[in-house]
């Protein structure tokens, strides 16, 4: 028998790590996830993943982007979610960047696409100068998680095969 955890991380590996997203809110989702993780383990976001989904309107970019100071203080005090002022005001302010981002390059997968190929060290540049709470390994991770850099999967693992057809970033 499995390990829930590992369960947990399998499922995530095997059908979301490195395969590209294409919706905006799925993106959005994602970059909030990584920042959650950071100080923590993987396994514990993946275990929120749905709390986050509830407290974030299912990671509605125009929701988030209104949200005011009850939104503030309901999300501080969401059990589900990790509770970390820093972490929910970026997700607020990084939604109404990516509204801005949607309007100059008509999303925010135009606004990746734009500004690819890049290395890791220009990707974290762009970011910090862009959103908040995006130091350079919630970066890695993001841009790794969603296809536009490799090393998401070993060359042999099967998944790797999966990613390669569908043609991520990483490849063109």
């Amino acid at each position: 028998m499995k390990e829930p955890g590992r369960s947990l991380h399998q499922k995530y590996h095997d059908n979301h790590y490195g395969f590209p997203i294409h919706d905006d809110d799925e993106l959005f989702g994602r970059l909030i996830m990584e920042i959650n993780q950071a100080g923590l383990s993987w396994e514990t976001i993946l275990k929120k993943e749905e709390s986050f989904r509830k407290a974030y309107h299912g990671f509605n970019i125009k929701k988030v982007a209104t949200y005011g100071e009850s939104d503030r203080e309901r999300l501080l005090g969401d059990p589900g979610i990790i509770r970390n002022k820093l972490k929910v005001n970026a997700a607020i302010e990084n939604a109404k960047k990516i509204l801005e981002l949607q309007k100059e390059y008509g999303s925010f997968e135009k606004w990746l696409e734009h500004h690819h190929p890049g290395t890791k060290a220009e990707w974290v540049k762009l970011f910090k100068k862009t959103f908040r709470f995006t130091g350079g390994e919630i970066v890695g991770k993001f841009l790794m998680s969603i296809g536009y850099l490799p090393g998401a999967h070993s060359d042999g693992c099967p998944v790797h095969k999966k990613i390669f057809k569908l043609k991520p970033m990483w490849l063109k």
